[in-house]
């Protein structure tokens, strides 16, 4: 079977991609830009993308093997590690640049992304506000700078990491110590 890819945005590209490539059948993660106003905005990069003035979003672009890892299985993950109801902000991360976000493929992922906002997304967060998370097909993905790849493993002392990308990395590796590599 051939590799797939989806474009997931919830909150910073660098929480993403330190969760992502820890699992099993993803083959890379990319860190980069989508979502947003294309035709004025064209090639964005981190600074025009910071402005919040192009609409794109920090996503990343994860690249599977289906026969190793399910579609609905990333989906699931993304419902639960990251909050799909806050409006355009993750913790301290706040814009439009930093929304929650799907951009799927084909009307086959679409299909997928439907049925995981119903049966796993919905009833995990049932009890608060309404999930906001923008589904949409994906137009164009940007990647992002060179500095923005692999950001965690590239430079695990940064005040980012230590504060906010290892509490969610220790809290992911317990909850889906199943799905990681060895």
């Amino acid at each position: 079977m051939q590799e797939e890819t989806i474009v997931l945005g919830g909150g910073c590209f660098w929480c993403l991609d330190a969760l992502y490539v820890r699992i099993k059948g993803v083959t890379l993660v990319e860190s980069g830009y989508a979502g947003g106003d294309d035709v004025n905005f064209p090639n964005p990069d981190y600074y025009s993308v910071f402005s919040k003035k192009t609409g794109h979003a920090e996503v990343v672009r994860i690249h599977f093997n289906p026969e190793i890892i399910q579609l609905k299985t990333l989906i699931d993950i993304f419902w639960a590690i990251h909050d799909p109801t806050t409006l355009n902000c993750q913790g301290a991360d706040v814009g439009n640049d930093y929304r929650s976000l799907i951009l799927y493929n084909s009307e086959e992922q679409k299909e997928v992304i439907r049925k995981s906002l119903q049966e796993v997304g919905t009833p995990l967060w049932q009890d608060v506000n309404p999930i906001v998370t923008e589904i949409k097909p994906l137009i164009k993905f940007y990647l992002g700078e060179p500095e923005h790849q692999d950001y965690q493993n590239n430079n695990p002392a940064s005040g980012y990491c230590s504060v906010v990308i290892n509490p969610k990395l220790i809290k992911f590796k317990k909850q889906f110590a199943d799905l990681l590599e060895d």
